[in-house]
């Protein structure tokens, strides 16, 4: 009965329901990553870094993915079903999965008062790298079983477990202190 309703709301405003579910697990993979990766528990749980992947979510990502898997559906078709299959695939993780990263580490370093070339430096490689061990068998799958209407869904799926990477690796996931309460200038930074 809820993929119905789901699978309705997607014909009827698509775009804004593909933007609202990925909100939801944005902020679903950040409230995985401070409790069941950083172990912060409850009381300590940064709410405006969950607020901040929750915007980008639904601000960035869903409405971004929406458009480009529709964009590779109607543009990237070749004369064999695998080559096509490829080819999106590689479209994805050589144009779309590093203009993403790029985008993500540098809105949150900003949102969250700190140097987004920094953040750059220190979490894109690591981020990217992990990414091709990942989304190109993810999206191999996806693109050839999955309609286009659930792709991004499926992605979001996924995407649970690789959300709770992002906002591990954005908070400086592998350093000594999170990225939100490094030194900056020769002080502390604020909790967000």
């Amino acid at each position: 009965m809820a993929f119905r309703w789901y699978q309705a709301k997607l014909a009827s405003a698509p775009l804004l329901t593909q933007s609202v579910t990925t909100a939801v697990l944005f902020a679903t993979g950040d409230v995985m990553a401070q409790q069941g990766v950083e172990k912060v528990g409850l009381e300590k749980h940064n709410l405006a870094r969950t607020g901040r992947m929750a915007a980008y979510g639904g601000a960035v990502f869903g409405p971004a993915a929406t458009k480009w898997y529709g964009f590779l559906a109607s543009r990237i078709n070749l004369s064999s079903k695998n080559g096509t299959i490829a080819a999106r695939v590689a479209c994805d993780q050589f144009v779309f999965a590093p203009v993403n990263m790029t985008v993500f580490l540098s809105s949150m370093a900003y949102l969250e008062g700190s140097s987004p070339t920094e953040r750059l430096k220190k979490a894109w490689v690591p981020g990217m790298t992990n990414n091709f061990l990942l989304w190109p068998w993810v999206q191999g799958v996806n693109f050839k079983y999955v309609p286009l209407e659930h792709r991004v869904l499926v992605v979001n799926f996924v995407a649970l477990g690789w959300n709770c990477y992002l906002s591990y690796l954005n908070s400086g996931g592998g350093s000594t202190a999170p990225a939100d309460t490094k030194e900056k200038d020769g002080g502390e930074l604020p909790p967000s």
